[in-house]
Protein backbone atom coordinates (compact mmCIF):
# COMPACT_ATOMS: atom_id res chain seq x y z
CA UNK A 1 0.00 0.00 0.00
CA UNK A 2 2.81 2.39 -0.81
CA UNK A 3 1.94 2.83 -4.44
CA UNK A 4 1.87 6.58 -4.68
CA UNK A 5 -1.47 7.66 -3.25
CA UNK A 6 -2.07 11.27 -4.22
CA UNK A 7 -2.75 14.01 -1.76
CA UNK A 8 -6.37 14.90 -1.11
CA UNK A 9 -8.02 18.20 -2.06
CA UNK A 10 -7.11 21.39 -0.30
CA UNK A 11 -9.20 21.95 2.81
CA UNK A 12 -9.63 24.96 5.02
CA UNK A 13 -7.41 24.79 8.09
CA UNK A 14 -9.36 24.37 11.29
CA UNK A 15 -8.57 25.20 14.87
CA UNK A 16 -6.63 22.43 16.55
CA UNK A 17 -6.72 20.84 19.96
CA UNK A 18 -3.35 21.88 21.35
CA UNK A 19 -3.56 20.42 24.83
CA UNK A 20 -2.54 16.86 25.49
CA UNK A 21 -5.19 14.41 26.60
CA UNK A 22 -4.13 10.87 27.35
CA UNK A 23 -5.70 7.84 28.99
CA UNK A 24 -5.55 7.28 32.70
CA UNK A 25 -3.42 4.22 32.25
CA UNK A 26 -0.41 5.98 30.71
CA UNK A 27 1.36 5.68 34.03
CA UNK A 28 2.88 2.25 34.31
CA UNK A 29 2.93 2.30 38.09
CA UNK A 30 -0.82 2.09 38.50
CA UNK A 31 -4.23 3.58 37.78
CA UNK A 32 -4.21 7.30 37.17
CA UNK A 33 -6.60 7.94 40.04
CA UNK A 34 -4.12 6.31 42.41
CA UNK A 35 -1.02 7.93 40.92
CA UNK A 36 1.30 9.94 43.13
CA UNK A 37 3.25 11.19 40.12
CA UNK A 38 4.06 14.92 40.33
CA UNK A 39 1.89 16.94 38.03
CA UNK A 40 -1.12 14.62 37.86
CA UNK A 41 -4.03 16.78 36.83
CA UNK A 42 -7.70 15.93 37.18
CA UNK A 43 -10.22 17.01 34.54
CA UNK A 44 -11.21 20.65 35.07
CA UNK A 45 -14.14 20.77 37.47
CA UNK A 46 -15.99 23.36 35.41
CA UNK A 47 -16.23 21.00 32.44
CA UNK A 48 -19.08 18.46 32.82
CA UNK A 49 -18.06 14.93 31.94
CA UNK A 50 -19.61 13.84 28.62
CA UNK A 51 -21.93 10.89 28.46
CA UNK A 52 -19.86 7.73 28.11
CA UNK A 53 -16.84 9.52 29.55
CA UNK A 54 -13.64 7.53 29.18
CA UNK A 55 -10.41 7.85 31.18
CA UNK A 56 -8.75 9.57 28.22
CA UNK A 57 -9.67 13.11 29.27
CA UNK A 58 -6.44 13.88 31.13
CA UNK A 59 -3.68 16.38 30.59
CA UNK A 60 -0.13 15.13 30.26
CA UNK A 61 1.73 15.56 33.54
CA UNK A 62 4.59 18.03 33.51
CA UNK A 63 7.85 16.29 34.22
CA UNK A 64 10.24 18.30 36.33
CA UNK A 65 13.64 18.90 34.81
CA UNK A 66 15.26 16.94 37.61
CA UNK A 67 13.30 13.82 36.69
CA UNK A 68 15.25 13.40 33.46
CA UNK A 69 19.00 13.07 33.33
CA UNK A 70 20.91 14.46 30.36
CA UNK A 71 24.06 12.58 29.47
CA UNK A 72 26.92 13.09 27.09
CA UNK A 73 27.11 10.40 24.44
CA UNK A 74 30.20 9.57 22.46
CA UNK A 75 29.81 10.11 18.71
CA UNK A 76 28.58 7.00 16.96
CA UNK A 77 30.52 5.82 13.92
CA UNK A 78 29.10 6.64 10.51
CA UNK A 79 26.96 3.79 9.21
CA UNK A 80 28.72 1.39 6.92
CA UNK A 81 26.59 -0.32 4.29
CA UNK A 82 27.72 -3.01 1.91
CA UNK A 83 24.51 -2.58 -0.09
CA UNK A 84 25.02 1.03 -1.06
CA UNK A 85 22.17 2.29 1.09
CA UNK A 86 22.05 5.97 1.84
CA UNK A 87 21.90 7.79 5.18
CA UNK A 88 19.20 6.99 7.74
CA UNK A 89 16.65 9.58 8.96
CA UNK A 90 13.81 9.41 11.46
CA UNK A 91 10.77 11.65 11.91
CA UNK A 92 8.96 12.29 15.18
CA UNK A 93 5.22 12.72 15.72
CA UNK A 94 3.56 14.79 12.97
CA UNK A 95 -0.06 14.98 14.21
CA UNK A 96 -1.50 16.54 11.09
CA UNK A 97 1.00 19.38 10.69
CA UNK A 98 1.63 18.85 6.99
CA UNK A 99 3.21 22.24 6.25
CA UNK A 100 5.66 21.86 9.14
CA UNK A 101 6.52 18.35 7.96
CA UNK A 102 7.25 19.46 4.40
CA UNK A 103 9.44 22.31 5.69
CA UNK A 104 11.40 19.95 7.96
CA UNK A 105 11.90 17.37 5.20
CA UNK A 106 13.05 20.07 2.80
CA UNK A 107 15.46 21.46 5.39
CA UNK A 108 17.11 18.03 5.58
CA UNK A 109 17.31 17.72 1.78
CA UNK A 110 14.83 14.85 1.60
CA UNK A 111 12.23 16.60 -0.55
CA UNK A 112 12.45 19.51 -2.97
CA UNK A 113 10.41 22.71 -2.96
CA UNK A 114 7.54 20.85 -4.63
CA UNK A 115 7.50 18.17 -1.93
CA UNK A 116 8.97 15.48 -4.21
CA UNK A 117 11.55 12.96 -3.00
CA UNK A 118 15.04 14.18 -3.91
CA UNK A 119 17.25 12.19 -1.52
CA UNK A 120 18.17 9.28 -3.78
CA UNK A 121 19.09 6.20 -1.74
CA UNK A 122 18.40 7.78 1.66
CA UNK A 123 16.28 5.82 4.14
CA UNK A 124 13.48 7.56 6.02
CA UNK A 125 11.45 6.20 8.94
CA UNK A 126 8.37 7.83 10.43
CA UNK A 127 7.77 6.88 14.07
CA UNK A 128 3.97 7.10 13.93
CA UNK A 129 1.14 9.45 14.96
CA UNK A 130 0.28 11.06 11.63
CA UNK A 131 -3.18 12.36 12.52
CA UNK A 132 -5.21 14.11 15.27
CA UNK A 133 -4.74 17.53 16.89
CA UNK A 134 -3.33 19.13 13.72
CA UNK A 135 -5.21 20.35 10.65
CA UNK A 136 -4.35 17.82 7.91
CA UNK A 137 -3.71 14.29 9.09
CA UNK A 138 -4.96 12.69 5.87
CA UNK A 139 -2.69 14.98 3.89
CA UNK A 140 0.22 13.71 5.99
CA UNK A 141 -0.69 10.07 5.30
CA UNK A 142 -1.03 10.79 1.58
CA UNK A 143 2.40 12.42 1.57
CA UNK A 144 4.06 9.49 3.35
CA UNK A 145 2.45 7.01 0.96
CA UNK A 146 3.58 9.00 -2.07
CA UNK A 147 7.12 9.46 -0.76
CA UNK A 148 7.31 5.70 -0.18
CA UNK A 149 6.80 5.08 -3.88
CA UNK A 150 9.13 7.90 -4.97
CA UNK A 151 11.92 6.85 -2.61
CA UNK A 152 11.70 3.20 -3.70
CA UNK A 153 11.96 4.27 -7.35
CA UNK A 154 15.14 6.22 -6.49
CA UNK A 155 16.77 3.28 -4.68
CA UNK A 156 16.01 4.45 -1.15
CA UNK A 157 12.96 3.96 1.01
CA UNK A 158 10.39 5.75 3.15
CA UNK A 159 8.68 3.60 5.77
CA UNK A 160 6.45 4.14 8.77
CA UNK A 161 5.64 2.63 12.15
CA UNK A 162 2.27 2.40 13.85
CA UNK A 163 1.53 4.90 16.58
CA UNK A 164 -1.25 4.84 19.13
CA UNK A 165 -3.14 7.49 17.15
CA UNK A 166 -3.26 5.22 14.10
CA UNK A 167 -4.90 2.61 16.33
CA UNK A 168 -7.25 5.27 17.67
CA UNK A 169 -8.36 6.43 14.22
CA UNK A 170 -8.77 2.85 13.01
CA UNK A 171 -10.86 2.05 16.06
CA UNK A 172 -13.03 5.16 15.73
CA UNK A 173 -13.77 4.31 12.09
CA UNK A 174 -14.34 0.58 12.62
CA UNK A 175 -16.11 0.50 15.96
CA UNK A 176 -17.53 4.00 16.53
CA UNK A 177 -19.61 4.06 19.73
CA UNK A 178 -19.34 0.32 20.42
CA UNK A 179 -18.63 -0.05 24.18
CA UNK A 180 -15.29 -1.59 25.08
CA UNK A 181 -13.88 -2.97 28.32
CA UNK A 182 -11.58 -0.16 29.36
CA UNK A 183 -10.83 -1.38 32.87
CA UNK A 184 -11.83 2.06 34.18
CA UNK A 185 -15.45 2.41 33.18
CA UNK A 186 -17.33 2.46 29.92
CA UNK A 187 -15.30 3.61 26.94
CA UNK A 188 -15.67 3.88 23.18
CA UNK A 189 -13.16 4.51 20.43
CA UNK A 190 -15.25 7.39 19.13
CA UNK A 191 -15.17 9.22 22.48
CA UNK A 192 -11.47 8.54 22.97
CA UNK A 193 -10.66 9.77 19.46
CA UNK A 194 -12.54 13.04 20.00
CA UNK A 195 -10.97 13.61 23.41
CA UNK A 196 -7.51 13.02 21.96
CA UNK A 197 -7.79 15.60 19.20
CA UNK A 198 -9.70 13.78 16.47
CA UNK A 199 -10.42 16.08 13.52
CA UNK A 200 -13.72 15.85 11.62
CA UNK A 201 -11.96 16.79 8.38
CA UNK A 202 -9.70 13.75 8.74
CA UNK A 203 -12.63 11.40 9.32
CA UNK A 204 -14.53 12.86 6.36
CA UNK A 205 -11.56 12.30 4.03
CA UNK A 206 -10.55 8.89 5.39
CA UNK A 207 -10.72 6.25 2.65
CA UNK A 208 -10.30 2.48 2.49
CA UNK A 209 -6.74 2.68 1.20
CA UNK A 210 -5.77 4.86 4.18
CA UNK A 211 -7.29 2.31 6.59
CA UNK A 212 -5.55 -0.60 4.86
CA UNK A 213 -2.21 1.22 4.93
CA UNK A 214 -2.48 2.00 8.64
CA UNK A 215 -3.55 -1.54 9.54
CA UNK A 216 -0.45 -3.01 7.85
CA UNK A 217 2.14 -0.80 9.54
CA UNK A 218 4.84 -2.47 11.61
CA UNK A 219 5.08 -1.66 15.31
CA UNK A 220 8.84 -2.25 15.79
CA UNK A 221 11.89 -2.27 13.55
CA UNK A 222 15.67 -2.41 14.03
CA UNK A 223 17.86 -0.44 11.64
CA UNK A 224 21.61 0.12 11.91
CA UNK A 225 21.56 -0.71 15.63
CA UNK A 226 18.60 1.58 16.33
CA UNK A 227 15.48 -0.08 17.74
CA UNK A 228 12.68 2.05 16.32
CA UNK A 229 9.27 2.16 18.00
CA UNK A 230 6.57 4.72 18.62
CA UNK A 231 5.89 4.58 22.35
CA UNK A 232 8.33 4.82 25.23
CA UNK A 233 6.94 1.73 26.92
CA UNK A 234 7.92 -1.87 27.52
CA UNK A 235 4.39 -3.01 26.58
CA UNK A 236 5.75 -4.26 23.24
CA UNK A 237 7.12 -7.23 25.19
CA UNK A 238 3.52 -8.41 25.71
CA UNK A 239 3.21 -9.06 21.97
CA UNK A 240 6.24 -11.20 21.20
CA UNK A 241 9.87 -12.06 21.86
CA UNK A 242 11.08 -11.03 18.42
CA UNK A 243 10.42 -8.09 16.13
CA UNK A 244 8.70 -10.36 13.62
CA UNK A 245 6.46 -11.85 16.28
CA UNK A 246 5.42 -8.44 17.62
CA UNK A 247 4.56 -7.14 14.16
CA UNK A 248 2.66 -10.30 13.23
CA UNK A 249 0.70 -10.23 16.50
CA UNK A 250 -0.31 -6.60 16.04
CA UNK A 251 -1.47 -7.21 12.46
CA UNK A 252 -3.37 -10.35 13.47
CA UNK A 253 -5.09 -8.42 16.25
CA UNK A 254 -6.30 -5.82 13.79
CA UNK A 255 -7.35 -8.48 11.29
CA UNK A 256 -9.59 -10.21 13.83
CA UNK A 257 -11.44 -6.89 14.19
CA UNK A 258 -12.46 -7.46 17.80
CA UNK A 259 -13.17 -4.10 19.49
CA UNK A 260 -11.95 -5.18 22.93
CA UNK A 261 -8.72 -6.65 21.53
CA UNK A 262 -7.96 -3.53 19.52
CA UNK A 263 -8.77 -1.34 22.53
CA UNK A 264 -6.34 -3.33 24.68
CA UNK A 265 -3.65 -2.87 22.02
CA UNK A 266 -4.35 0.87 21.90
CA UNK A 267 -4.34 1.02 25.71
CA UNK A 268 -0.94 -0.64 25.98
CA UNK A 269 0.72 1.40 23.23
CA UNK A 270 -0.54 4.60 24.88
CA UNK A 271 1.59 3.95 27.98
CA UNK A 272 4.59 6.22 28.32
CA UNK A 273 7.55 7.33 30.47
CA UNK A 274 8.96 3.82 30.96
CA UNK A 275 12.49 5.00 30.18
CA UNK A 276 12.79 7.93 32.57
CA UNK A 277 13.83 8.07 36.21
CA UNK A 278 16.01 5.59 38.03
CA UNK A 279 14.78 2.41 36.33
CA UNK A 280 14.60 3.87 32.83
CA UNK A 281 17.87 2.46 31.53
CA UNK A 282 16.94 -1.03 32.69
CA UNK A 283 13.60 -0.76 30.91
CA UNK A 284 15.38 0.19 27.68
CA UNK A 285 17.80 -2.70 28.11
CA UNK A 286 14.91 -5.14 28.44
CA UNK A 287 13.78 -4.13 24.96
CA UNK A 288 17.27 -4.09 23.46
CA UNK A 289 18.12 -7.49 24.95
CA UNK A 290 14.94 -8.95 23.46
CA UNK A 291 14.74 -7.31 20.05
CA UNK A 292 18.32 -6.24 19.34
CA UNK A 293 19.96 -2.89 18.74
CA UNK A 294 22.08 -0.62 20.90
CA UNK A 295 19.66 2.32 21.32
CA UNK A 296 15.91 2.83 21.33
CA UNK A 297 14.54 5.67 19.20
CA UNK A 298 10.94 6.65 20.01
CA UNK A 299 8.28 9.32 19.65
CA UNK A 300 5.02 9.57 21.62
CA UNK A 301 6.10 11.52 24.74
CA UNK A 302 6.84 15.15 23.82
CA UNK A 303 10.32 16.32 24.75
CA UNK A 304 8.97 19.57 26.26
CA UNK A 305 7.14 17.48 28.83
CA UNK A 306 10.14 15.26 29.48
CA UNK A 307 12.15 18.42 30.18
CA UNK A 308 9.46 20.42 31.95
CA UNK A 309 9.75 23.14 29.29
CA UNK A 310 6.05 23.64 28.60
CA UNK A 311 5.19 26.95 26.94
CA UNK A 312 1.88 28.69 26.40
CA UNK A 313 -0.58 27.29 23.90
CA UNK A 314 -0.46 30.41 21.75
CA UNK A 315 3.34 30.29 21.63
CA UNK A 316 3.62 34.05 22.14
CA UNK A 317 5.67 34.20 25.29
CA UNK A 318 9.32 33.46 25.98
CA UNK A 319 8.54 30.27 27.87
CA UNK A 320 7.43 28.30 24.82
CA UNK A 321 9.36 25.08 24.14
CA UNK A 322 12.68 25.65 22.41
CA UNK A 323 13.33 22.13 21.19
CA UNK A 324 15.97 22.06 18.48
CA UNK A 325 17.16 18.45 18.60
CA UNK A 326 16.26 14.98 19.87
CA UNK A 327 16.58 14.29 23.58
CA UNK A 328 19.07 11.62 24.68
CA UNK A 329 18.48 10.05 28.10
CA UNK A 330 18.34 6.76 30.05
CA UNK A 331 22.14 6.49 30.25
CA UNK A 332 22.36 7.36 26.56
CA UNK A 333 20.26 4.36 25.55
CA UNK A 334 17.09 6.22 24.52
CA UNK A 335 16.49 8.98 21.96
CA UNK A 336 13.19 10.89 22.14
CA UNK A 337 12.00 12.36 18.83
CA UNK A 338 8.68 14.10 19.61
CA UNK A 339 9.60 17.78 19.61
CA UNK A 340 6.09 18.87 20.58
CA UNK A 341 4.83 20.32 17.29
CA UNK A 342 1.27 20.47 18.65
CA UNK A 343 2.35 22.89 21.37
CA UNK A 344 4.46 25.30 19.32
CA UNK A 345 7.47 23.01 19.51
CA UNK A 346 9.52 21.63 16.62
CA UNK A 347 8.72 18.81 14.24
CA UNK A 348 11.97 16.84 14.31
CA UNK A 349 13.57 15.14 11.32
CA UNK A 350 16.94 13.74 12.36
CA UNK A 351 19.75 11.86 10.65
CA UNK A 352 21.09 8.87 12.59
CA UNK A 353 23.43 8.09 14.21
CA UNK A 354 23.43 11.19 16.38
CA UNK A 355 26.64 13.19 16.41
CA UNK A 356 26.53 14.17 20.09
Amino acid sequence: MTQGASQGPEVERTATLRDFRVPAYVHETGPYAQSTHPGDIAPPSEEPLPEGYTPTQRDLPVINRGDTVQVTVDPAPAPQSATGQGPLYVVGDVHGYLDELLAALQEQGLVDSAGQWCAGTARLWFLGDFTDRGPDGIGVIDLVMRLSAEAAAAGGYCKALMGNHELLLLGAKRFGDTPVNSGAGTATFQAAWLLNGGQKTDMDRLQDHHLQWMARLDAVEEVDGHLLLHSDTTAYLDYGRSIEEVNDTVRETLTRNDADEVWDLFRKLTKRFSFRDEGGADAVRSLLDTYGGTRVVHGHSPIPYLLGEVGSEDGEDDSRPAIAAPHVYADGLAIAMDGGVTMAGKLLVQQLPLDV
